[in-house]
C-alpha cells in the first residue's frame, strides 16, 4: 500500500512537471524565426516615439518580462529586445501606463488591441487601420492563456 501511494505521488509531480515545461518550451518551439537585426533597425527609423522595456517593473518576475527598445511609427510597432517565452502574448496600446495585472484589467476593455507576438527575441506587428498611436501612451504585453502582464513601456 505504502509503495502505492509512494508511485502515484511520483508519478503525479513528473506529470504536472512534464506538463508545466510543455507549457513553458512549446511556445519556443514553434515560435517563428525572428527579423534579423538590422530589419527591424531599418524598421524603426521612422518611429515616432520610442522607449526601454525593463524587467524593473512591479509586475514583472523571473517568468514575465522583457527588455529592450520598443519603436513605434504611424504603422507598425517594432521591438528590438528579447521577451520571457510563455503563450498567447498579445499586445496592446494603452491610454495609462499600467506595470501590473490589477492596474491593466480595469482598463482592458478601452485598450487597442494591436497583435499575438509570437517572436521572443524581437517582433514587428502593423498597427490596425484606423488605429492613431498617438492617441495612447503605452505599449503592454499581456499573456492571454494566463490573464498574467508580461511588459510595458510608456513611450509618449
Amino acid at each position: 500500500m505504502r509503495s502505492l501511494i509512494f508511485g502515484g505521488l511520483t508519478h503525479g509531480a513528473a506529470l504536472a512537471i512534464g506538463f508545466a515545461l510543455g507549457i513553458y518550451l512549446l511556445p519556443i518551439l514553434t515560435a517563428p524565426k525572428a527579423p534579423d537585426a538590422q530589419m527591424l533597425q531599418e524598421m524603426a527609423q521612422d518611429a515616432l516615439y520610442t522607449g526601454e522595456l525593463t524587467r524593473e517593473l512591479r509586475g514583472s518576475d523571473f517568468l514575465h518580462w522583457g527588455e529592450g527598445k520598443v519603436s513605434v511609427t504611424r504603422g507598425q510597432i517594432v521591438h528590438e529586445g528579447r521577451l520571457a517565452p510563455g503563450p498567447d502574448y498579445k499586445l496592446y496600446l494603452v491610454k495609462e501606463f499600467a506595470e501590473h495585472e490589477d492596474e491593466f484589467l480595469p482598463v482592458k476593455s478601452s485598450a487597442q488591441y494591436i497583435g499575438d507576438v509570437k517572436s521572443f527575441n524581437g517582433f514587428v506587428l502593423d498597427v490596425p487601420k484606423g488605429v492613431n498611436v498617438s492617441d495612447y501612451n503605452t505599449v503592454l504585453i499581456w499573456c492571454e492563456a494566463f490573464s498574467e502582464f508580461i511588459t510595458a513601456v510608456k513611450y509618449r
